[in-house]
């Protein structure tokens, strides 16, 4: 039988957002792989290199160029029978890197049973039926809009903000202000369910504006931001700084001049994420990645609905009656990563403080560990797991091995493990990092009990 590991081919997308050539982290590691039709082109943007089944950009065997998509069917042992029959013989997750040079689109991905709703309606703009949960973790410094801010920050920002305010209009602000004020923190069901329909009604009220009004109140904002300064916005606020702030709007509308985004900045947590540091994103959560390179992982799903900070499909009806509405500070939104527990390190890692770290997050579709050994020589021996894996080396050289078979792990190498195989990486050199991507239903994504 095969050893179940195969190094894969893997595709690029070129997005307009995407970093451009050599300065982007998803082109170089899909160069680091021989393919007859893809060079890097200095001028071009290269935004996301996807690692998977989706049939959108499907991963393919290096040696055979058969689609992995086709092995993981053929052969039902590669992914476990359990995890092939509950995800129709395709694997759970997508993985992928993402190179920022500006901002995506605001964006939420829907559940499973709207996405169901979504595609069997429009398949066009919604290709395929599955919800789309993902997680982020930085492998540069990042930043990004990500869910609805504390209310009593909104609140502050519809009082500070005044071409905010006058956009969004004095009613529909002070209804905002009065329906929440006093229980901006409260756990009690009915405040709960009264703060989020009166979320609901002002952002609704804000992304509803005319494309005119917004325009005009666009320059008065970012007008605002080059004159004030520190004291922009309030002085910022309770998370972040008024030149923080003023610089992003400014920023924000050199990409997208006058665009609604730069008044949702104010109802969403802006947040930086440290090489390492990871977040969590439900489906129906909303949020906009601005600047960085990250590794991503979601169910294996293509769905978007954007409203904002894109000249693509937008559908803003279906934004705002989707979203979720919760509201919590960016420290609640960030992920604690713990020590992988399924791991023996030899002694040359352990005395190079190597480490192997678990990202896992509340959905059975997928976790991520990522490996960093610090010396040559360093050796993580991974046990077996009941379902398949997607491993991507993003810094220095070692080797991968499945029981006799062993092959070159560098920079961008790209390699699919079959489920119940043993998993061992070694560096060659003092500072190699990788990343494995892993769904398991049998307890071993998360800590030993």
């Amino acid at each position: 039988m095969q050893v179940p590991l195969i190094r894969l081919q893997c595709g690029v997308n070129s997005y307009d957002w995407g970093k451009v050539g050599k300065a982007s982290a998803a082109a170089k590691f899909a160069a680091a792989t021989p393919s007859g039709d893809f060079s890097i082109q200095e001028d071009k943007p290269y935004a996301e290199l996807w690692m998977g089944t989706h049939p959108s950009l499907p991963s393919k065997d290096l040696e055979t160029q058969r689609t992995l998509l086709d092995l993981v069917q053929d052969n039902q042992a590669l992914m476990s029978r359990e995890i092939g029959k509950r995800y129709g013989g395709k694997l759970p997750f997508l993985f992928k890197v993402l190179s920022i040079r500006k901002a995506l689109s605001i964006q939420a991905h829907p559940n499973k049973k709207l996405a169901e709703e979504l595609h069997s309606k429009d398949p066009k703009n919604y290709p395929d039926d599955n919800h789309k949960p993902e997680m982020t973790i930085a492998i540069t410094p990042f930043d990004g809009l990500c869910g609805f801010r504390p209310l009593a920050e909104i609140s502050h920002y519809l009082s500070a903000v005044a071409s905010l305010r006058k956009l969004i209009g004095d009613s529909a602000a002070e209804d905002f202000e009065k329906a929440v004020k006093g229980h901006e923190t409260s756990n009690d069901e009915q405040d709960l369910e009264k703060n989020k329909k009166a979320l609901q009604t002002a952002f609704s009220a804000l992304m509803n504006c005319e494309k005119s009004d917004v325009s005009a109140a666009a320059k008065d904002l970012v007008a605002a931001a080059k004159a004030e300064g520190e004291s922009f916005a309030g002085n910022g606020g309770p998370s972040n700084e008024g030149q923080e702030l003023a610089d992003l709007v400014v920023r924000l509308n050199g990409q997208f001049e006058g665009d609604i985004g730069l008044f949702v900045l104010f109802f969403l947590n802006y947040v930086k994420l440290e090489i390492g540091e990871a977040m969590f994103l439900k489906a129906d959560d909303i949020h906009a990645y601005l600047s960085g390179d990250i590794m991503e992982c979601m169910a294996s799903s293509d769905n978007v609905v954007r409203a904002g900070f894109t000249p693509k499909f937008q559908d803003i009806p279906t934004l705002t009656t989707m979203l979720t509405y919760s509201y919590a500070p960016i420290s609640e939104q960030k992920m604690h990563p713990v020590d992988y527990p399924y791991v023996t390190l030899n002694s040359t890692a352990y005395s190079s403080a190597s480490s192997t770290i678990l990202y896992d997050p509340p959905i059975e579709e997928f976790s991520v560990v990522k490996t960093d050994l610090k010396k040559q020589g360093a050796k993580a021996t991974f046990e077996a797991i009941e379902g398949p894996s997607i491993v991507i080396c993003t810094k220095g050289q070692g080797e991968i091995s499945v029981g006799p078979k062993v092959e070159d792990l560098k920079e961008g190498f790209v390699y699919f493990v079959g489920a119940t195989a043993e998993l061992v990486l070694e560096s060659s050199c003092d500072d190699f990092t990788a990343f494995k991507a892993f769904c398991d239903l049998t307890g071993k994504e998360g800590p030993k009990s």
